[in-house]
């Protein structure tokens, strides 16, 4: 019987093998990665591909989930340009596109990758000191000027600097041709983007195949990571520098993978904004006054980076960062300049300078590139345009190219002529590349396995110990079956690359070790910015519950027909215009509360509504999305489907109640996640004092429209709802609602922590607990502010409150907000801290 359960098994797993291989045919004239040319599965996929054959349908469907789910749930994401929606600024923001299908490589042809990788990096590395320097190659005749003074790529005023171009982190693209060689497609040193993306393919695949991977000895990626730190590290001045991040910002196509590097590297991720020059050395804004920045790890272009002596128009820089390059008190990863040797012009004299600089042969050759700005190569490529793809030389130069890639003899005949005209005009702005069929590996369509084309990205990064590459990296995967390099730009997917071993692979962190921890109980440095959009990501949350209680009270009471008390529909009328007293739901006659309240719930365009106030929750929170938490960003998403997906298909008073419950269930979670879990440092005070101001602000307004002398006992009901303490209010009193002690506890008593009291006791603790400038013994505004609130609070009778003096509350939170914001949050080019005589 066991014989009989195996070769059972054994039929099973051949019949989905051969389900799998079903359509798998290699394009013509391509290598494969997967299969060889006599059609048998190359041997290091094998076991690949007997685990794949081991599950059934349903179960790999199942294991495709999990890697989709941890890309969904930890916001995985890359922005298209131009893709915005102006009701929400994360609509740009797209899913990213992984692969379920690893490229699996063995470790002996990856050394030879490796080897290749960090060749070329020590290559353009040297060519970027020389041309930035003593400029020996071009004196020698070996690199013509123009293939470096014509990219706008180099920067004139960063010549004789020591950090001008140099080169930290290095990206090659890489394709294989027919032969079984890799060829170098591309360089990229202005500003690498992929390695994020590359740890996080790593990250789904693994939780979806965590024992293949094990049992496949894949090489891991954190060493790689570690050494790019250490690098990092080496070249500041201080034994324990501040390494920076520098962002062009949210709307930046790969801000996520910016985003999530911070966190992972433990660097601090800064805008231009965040910046500032004083005495040659550029600083942090802080909440607690400038800090020194010792290392900026920019992904801004270089001539973006100083508007005062590179591009005037740019917003992203740091206005002086030049001159702190040159008198080498900041470092610059990669080097500002470094981008001159992306310039595709440059990659046919690479052979020669490898040999002049190196003094060898490079392990990997370049796609053969004719740069036209030189007579004979110009001619040869006009002889052969219909062979050949023609390319921008430079970055933003070539006309109608938009610096991608065209193949010549697939244009029209006139655009192929215009084209000819204009390369025989100014050559110097093309080159002319071999067409490079692409080599293809497997992706998971339809229940089949089918080849495309593909391109590998490799990471290597300037450590202490040299150069070191990553072992891995990432591959982009074309969604057209055409395995020309061209293709590429455009249908793209991801996904990971595992390099296999022929032993167990080390097991590396990017801890310290035991003996080399500095023990610390604060999070380091706060930037302003960051505190701003805390202090705002709290108050929208706020925002949202408290519309969202009102929803829920109003629903409650008109799902309710069989209450019929006294003043039931003042109650109804007064929740329904203080929806529309706060934007969230239309006003006028014939608006019906039902409708308010679907609009209050979903209604983008009510810029008070549920669904307005999280997504500018959720994009402040996208901000700093490296201070939270996976769990946090997740909920930010569960929150907002359920105000979409959910909202659409509501058909009754009763579904919309649901809704808005289950979204307060949602934030509830949210709230305990921050108590519990958010470590009590500056950015959790901010939080916390921008969601204390807010409700504090919600509940004065709800107890003006429901606290008049002659208010109806169901509108003080409705009181109690919205403030969440109906059940404190019946476990102290036996009686129904009266006024006075129904603004007692949600005015006055600082037990109840949802009353106005509560949150201004807190207030004064966060904000006395906050940094301050000069240790002079002042009391600066917030906390005089916050001081004088808690003291007219505390000395309130609920006997004498009114509207008056329930709004004098409401004012006196607007002032503390405004008096937060003035302090600690950037308001303009001299802020505050910028005022300190001592600077850290």
């Amino acid at each position: 019987m066991a014989a009989q359960g195996r070769t059972s098994s054994t039929r099973v797993k051949t019949e989905r093998r051969s389900a799998l291989l079903a359509e798998y045919r290699p394009l013509p004239g391509a290598f494969d990665e997967f299969m060889a040319a006599d059609g048998k599965v190359r041997p290091h996929w094998e076991p690949f591909l007997a685990e794949w054959s081991a599950l059934s349908h349903d179960e790999l469907h199942h294991r495709f989930g999990l890697a989709d789910r941890h890309v969904r749930d930890t916001g995985v994401s890359y922005r298209v340009h131009g893709d915005h929606d102006e009701h929400d600024p994360l609509a740009g923001e797209r899913s990213w596109p992984l692969n379920h299908v690893p490229l699996v490589l063995t470790g002996a042809e990856w050394q030879t990758i490796a080897s290749g990788v960090a060749q070329r990096a020590q290559l353009l590395a040297s060519v970027l000191d020389d041309v930035y320097g003593p400029g020996e190659s071009i004196a020698k005749g070996l690199l013509p000027a123009a293939v470096i003074t014509g990219s706008p790529d180099y920067l004139r005023p960063l010549h004789g600097s020591t950090n001008g171009g140099s080169l930290q982190l290095y990206a090659a693209d890489l394709g294989r041709g027919p032969d079984g060689r890799w060829w170098v497609l591309g360089d990229r040193t202005q500003a690498p983007s992929g390695a994020g993306y590359a740890l996080e393919n790593r990250l789904a695949l693994t939780r979806a195949f965590p024992d293949l991977f094990r049992t496949m000895n894949i090489e891991r990626l954190a060493s790689f990571f570690q050494g790019f730190r250490a690098g990092l590290v080496a070249s500041a001045r201080r034994i324990e520098p501040r390494i920076c991040l520098l962002t062009p910002g949210p709307l930046n196509e790969s801000y996520f993978e910016q985003a999530y590097l911070a966190r992972y590297l433990g660097f601090l991720l800064v805008e231009g904004g965040d910046l500032l020059m004083r005495d040659g050395r550029v600083h942090v804004r802080t909440i607690a006054g400038l800090k020194r920045a010792d290392v900026i790890w920019r992904r801004i272009d270089g001539d973006f980076a100083d508007p005062l002596e590179l591009n005037a128009a740019s917003a992203l820089g740091v206005a002086g960062l030049v001159h702190a390059v040159r008198r080498g008190n900041v470092h610059i990863a990669n080097g500002l300049g470094s981008g001159a040797v992306e310039a595709r012009a440059l990659m046919s004299f690479l052979p020669v300078l490898a040999r002049q600089l190196l003094g060898e042969e490079l392990i990997l050759p370049n796609v053969a590139t004719w740069w036209c700005g030189q007579p004979r190569e110009r001619d040869l490529v006009l002889d052969r345009l219909d062979e050949m793809t023609i390319a921008s030389a430079f970055r933003a130069s070539g006309e109608g190219l938009d610096s991608g890639s065209i193949l010549a003899g697939e244009l029209p005949s006139d655009q192929r002529e215009a084209l000819r005209a204009r390369i025989a005009a100014r050559g110097q702005d093309y080159v002319g590349q071999e067409v490079v069929r692409l080599s293809t590996m497997p992706v998971f369509q339809n229940g089949r396995l089918h080849p495309r084309p593909v391109t590998l990205r490799v990471f290597a990064a300037a450590t202490p110990e040299g150069w070191r590459v990553m072992p891995g990296g990432f591959c982009r995967i074309s969604e057209q079956p055409d395995a020309r390099a061209v293709t590429m730009r455009s249908g793209v997917r991801s996904s990971d690359v595992w390099v296999t071993s022929e032993g167990p692979v080390e097991q590396v962190t990017l801890l310290p070790s035991a003996d080399r921890v500095a023990i610390k109980r604060i999070i380091g440095v706060l930037p302003s910015r960051a505190a701003d959009n805390l202090f705002w990501m709290g108050r929208y949350l706020e925002r949202t519950e408290a519309t969202l209680r009102l929803v829920r009270a109003l629903l409650g009471r008109l799902i309710d027909a069989e209450d019929a008390s006294p003043g039931r529909a003042d109650t109804l009328r007064r929740l329904a215009n203080l929806l529309v007293a706060w934007g969230a739901a239309p006003g006028g006659k014939g608006q019906k509360p039902n409708g308010q309240a679907l609009a209050a719930l979903h209604d983008a365009n009510q810029y008070g509504s549920a669904l307005a106030s999280i997504r500018e929750a959720r994009r402040t929170a996208s901000v700093i999305r490296e201070r939270l938490s996976v769990d946090a960003w997740r909920l930010f998403g569960d929150l907002q489907r359920q105000l979409t997906l959910d909202a659409r298909h509501m058909r009754s008073e009763g579904e919309a109640f649901e809704v808005a419950d289950r979204a307060l269930k949602t934030l509830a979670a949210f709230s305990g996640l921050s108590q519990e879990n958010m470590v009590r440092g500056a950015g959790w005070r901010f939080l916390d004092i921008g969601r204390r101001i807010e409700r504090g602000i919600a509940t004065c307004r709800v107890a003006r429209h429901f606290s008049e002398t002659d208010a109806p006992s169901d509108s003080l009901d409705a009181l109690l709802d919205l403030t969440d303490s109906q059940i404190t209010y019946r476990s102290r009193y036996l009686l129904g609602p009266a006024l006075q002690p129904v603004l007692d506890l949600v005015m006055l008593d600082p037990y109840n922590p949802r009353s106005v009291a509560f949150q201004i006791e807190r207030l004064d603790a966060e904000i006395a607990a906050l940094p301050t400038l000069n240790e002079d013994g002042m009391l600066e505004a917030p906390r005089r502010l916050a001081l004088k609130l808690a003291a007219e609070c505390r000395t309130a009778e609920a006997g004498r409150l009114d509207k008056t003096s329930i709004l004098l509350f409401e004012q006196l939170l607007m002032g503390v907000s405004s008096a937060v914001a003035d302090r600690y949050f950037l308001q303009n080019d001299e802020p505050e801290g910028s005022r300190l005589t001592g600077i850290a």
